[in-house]
């Protein structure tokens, strides 16, 4: 049994619905990267997908930029979050108002 594009593109959309989700209805800050990080994953597989489907290796190539991109927005979030941490001991996001003063 041969898995065609219609079941990669069906798994890439319902984890980019949860990873939606979980940004949405989340209010932990490390939930939400982590739901962040599952949307790109998504989208990499959906540039995989389509890239064997049309025997084309360019969104195969694209996947290795966005995972280096995932890497460091993944590195310097959570450098945020330890800095937010620290100063206000808490990373619900409704608890974090930076702009107060």
């Amino acid at each position: 049994m041969e898995v065609t594009l219609n079941w990669y593109l069906t798994l890439a959309a319902v984890l980019f619905v949860i990873g939606v989700m979980g940004v949405l209805l989340r209010r932990n800050v490390i939930v939400i990267l982590m739901s962040v990080e599952l949307m790109l994953n998504a989208v990499n597989l959906t540039l995989v997908a389509f890239s064997q489907s049309m025997a084309d290796p360019a969104g195969q190539i694209l996947v290795f930029f966005v995972m280096s991109v995932a890497a460091a927005e993944a590195a310097v979030g959570l450098a945020i979050v330890i800095a937010i941490f620290r100063s206000r001991l808490t990373i619900d996001v409704t608890d974090i108002n930076l702009f107060r003063y």
